[in-house]
């Protein structure tokens, strides 16, 4: 990681400098120039699995806030296990927010307090992040602020001290429940919530530690857009599942609580065989002949989709783009495909209304293969009347950062490296250490970040949303519109974003969302003061 003040000439010089980096910079970039499909490996089930399109979209709950007082909305969500019949007549263990998987869905205003109570009785410590949040620090969900369980109330035995006994002195650990506060004063959008505990991180999220968050303002209210049952939060995660209906995964330590990583073949990645959104494997679900909203999730923990609508004819419907990872873009984008790498989120809307009644419309992969190339589908079941619209205009406050009013520029490099005698996924050439400072920003500077990726890395700031200014100097891609807080690199891709760190002072992360590189050290500390 390299720091460097902002001049005119560096402003000027910072797309072709990336272009540079990205041929100059990694040599295995350069055997990986056909830019493979995935990163990672494939579990493989060993129960049978059902056909697609055979079970409904389950739609996840909205929890119901235990007290509506002073102004601000509280929550209270209990971390247990619990079983559910994922695949037809199979019961599937699993570590559970609310005892479902997804967790229950949280609607909030903007602008509007929220506080979540979360209690952990789960057999190990646990962090919750809200993906996206414009939050205050001591609420963030650092990976060593711990909530221990009931019983277990010694911090050492459970990695407080981090991989390979890194101490934190900052870690704040308290004991069977916390209060997160979250402020929402953000645009509108879908966030998400999950386990963010130093290096396990990926397994717990594998095994049902996930769940969404939608922000809503009144100006989006009365844009018109399809809504109620026509609006779907689509939360799309591959799994894979053993002879008895556990969950596979490929942890050196099954019991979560002393020794991270994966097996040696899934240090990459760890992919799943089966497709599951909002839970369900390859779901179907009916829609009418009209206008629906699909509020997009990614929370595998390292595939990648390419997303289209293909009709039983053969025909893509288009994707309309109305929002990004942080809200409405200020204009809609019209695709026939979509690329989504973890942890990102889209909002985009499909017109079913040309679409014959009775007729199958699938959501597939293009980036997979076999069985993991279907998603789901939508069965068009009836004609329907529809007021919905897609306004020309759906949103004016997107930031206008300049290059011009960046006051530096950062250099950061994503690869494969050595850690502490083993593999690891190092940013700058080191690994995480929560102990150490690696980026300390002022409040409100405006700063332009330049990345650059050996394999894919979905990169991911938190606190504040970015820009994407250029992919190896030149312009950005379709999806890259918008407010985002995760930007997808491709194997030896560069990229540059902007961003105001405004909000709070404190210590947060930034790090790859390939949930087994960060837990394998690919995060990186950042200090706002």
């Amino acid at each position: 990681m390299r720091e460097r003040g902002m001049t005119r000439r560096r402003v000027l010089g910072i797309g072709g400098a990336l272009g540079l980096m990205a041929a100059t910079g990694l040599s295995t970039a350069a055997a990986l120039a056909r830019r493979p499909s995935i990163t990672g490996a494939e579990l493989r089930s060993a129960v049978p699995l059902p056909p697609p399109f055979q079970v409904p979209l389950p739609i996840p709950s909205v929890l119901k806030p235990v007290s509506t007082t002073g102004g601000a909305d509280r929550y209270e969500i209990t971390q247990r296990e619990a079983s559910a019949e994922i695949l037809p007549g199979v019961k599937t263990p699993l570590w559970t927010y609310e005892g479902a998987f997804p967790g229950p869905t949280i609607e909030s205003r903007r602008g509007r307090p929220v506080t979540v109570t979360h209690r952990n009785e789960l057999p190990v410590p646990t962090v919750v992040h809200l993906h996206g949040g414009r939050t205050p620090a001591a609420s963030d969900g650092y990976p060593t602020d711990l909530v221990l369980p009931e019983g277990r109330h010694d911090a050492t035995t459970h990695t407080a001290h981090g991989m390979h006994g890194m101490h934190d002195p900052r870690a704040v650990v308290t004991k069977l429940t916390r209060d997160y506060s979250f402020p929402l004063d953000q645009r509108p959008t879908l966030l998400w919530y999950h386990d963010h505990r130093m290096d396990f991180t990926a397994p717990a999220i594998w095994r049902g530690l996930a769940g969404m968050h939608i922000v809503r303002d009144d100006a989006e209210d009365a844009l018109g857009l399809p809504a109620g049952p026509r609006e779907l939060p689509l939360m799309i995660a591959d799994r894979a599942f053993a002879a008895d209906g556990a969950l596979v995964y490929p942890a050196l330590d099954p019991t979560l609580r002393v020794r991270p990583g994966v097996r040696e073949p899934y240090l990459a990645g760890v992919l799943g065989d089966v497709i599951l959104v909002n839970g369900a494997p390859w779901p179907v679900h009916e829609v009418d002949a009209a206008r629906y909203r699909l509020r997009i999730l990614n929370a595998s923990n390292a595939r990648h989709y390419e997303l289209e609508a293909i009709t039983d004819d053969g025909r893509r419907l288009d994707l309309v783009q109305i929002g990004a990872d942080q809200g409405l873009l200020a204009t809609p984008v019209t695709r026939r495909s979509l690329p989504i790498a973890p942890a990102e989120r889209y909002d985009v809307v499909v017109d079913f209304s040309g679409v014959p009644v009775g007729s199958l419309v699938r959501l597939v992969n293009q980036l997979g293969s076999g069985r993991a190339r279907d998603v789901m589908a939508f069965r068009v079941a009836r004609k329907a009347t529809d007021d919905s619209r897609v306004p020309s205009t759906l949103s004016t406050d997107l930031p206008a950062w300049r290059r011009s009013d960046a006051v530096r520029v950062r250099d950061f490099a994503f690869r494969a490296g050595q850690m502490h005698g083993g593999h690891g996924w190092l940013i700058g050439g080191l690994p995480f250490d929560p102990a150490r400072s690696d980026v300390t920003a002022r409040l409100d500077d405006v700063e332009v970040w330049r990345v650059v990726a050996d394999v894919h890395h979905p990169v991911h700031l938190h606190l504040v949303g970015f820009r994407v200014l250029s992919r190896g100097g030149r312009p950005p891609l379709p999806h890259d519109a918008g407010l985002k807080d995760t930007v997808s690199l491709r194997p030896g891709e560069s990229v540059e974003i902007i961003t105001r760190f405004d909000g709070y002072r404190g210590r947060y992360l930034f790090h790859c969302h390939n949930a087994e590189h960060e837990d394998m050290g690919m995060m990186a500390n950042l200090e706002i003061i």
